[in-house]
């Protein structure tokens, strides 16, 4: 996996705990770096867990699945993006999220926003070439960046962009699984 793949995915994965963030961040009547940072540590931090979790999930049956490893990624990344776009769209109302910090609460939530990290950590152990600890690194820190800067936004803008990074993030995934599929089979290389 090249750096502008491992970019996109970061970013993709990152957007439920951008779109969380923004909650957080509308729902605080004081925004400090401290309150931001916290929400960042937390969901970057899982972000990184969840796929490593999910690699050494997926090594473990690497040798049995190897024929068709590219099809549970397009089918897995292309699931997940399917349900954060839908999950964006629909119109049920979504519980209210309180400015609250504490660990119970930050579990849960950093828990529920990286399920699909651990989806995307089996998929990294079939796909060539990628360096899983880097990537791994390079997905915890690009979340906690976006979700620091998303607490800030939040505060700021409130709910306006949150439905349109859920989307942006569940595109990025549906892409990014039909180009590992593509690749796998050749076609994207016959083209270019």
């Amino acid at each position: 996996m090249g750096i502008i793949e491992l970019f996109l995915l970061a970013v993709g994965l990152s957007m439920d705990a951008f779109a969380v963030s923004v909650c957080k961040g509308l729902a605080m009547k004081k925004c400090t770096m401290k309150k931001a940072m916290v929400c960042g540590v937390w969901f970057g931090g899982f972000q990184a867990l969840m796929p490593t979790i999910g690699y050494l999930l997926g090594s473990k049956f690497e040798q049995y699945i190897t024929a068709i490893d590219h099809w549970i990624t397009f089918v897995l990344l292309d699931f997940i993006g399917v349900n954060m776009i839908m999950e964006a769209c629909s119109n049920k109302e979504e519980e209210e999220l309180d400015e609250s910090l504490d660990v119970k609460t930050m579990f849960l939530l950093a828990v529920a926003t990286s399920i699909d990290a651990l989806a995307v950590g089996i998929t990294l152990a079939f796909l060539p070439n990628t360096n899983v600890p880097v990537a791994v690194v390079f997905i915890g820190m690009m979340t906690f960046l976006i979700s620091t800067s998303g607490v800030k936004i939040g505060h700021v803008f409130g709910e306006r962009y949150k439905k349109k990074a859920e989307i942006a993030g569940g595109v990025i995934l549906i892409l990014l699984g039909v180009k590992i599929l593509l690749e796998h089979l050749g076609i994207l290389t016959a083209l270019f």
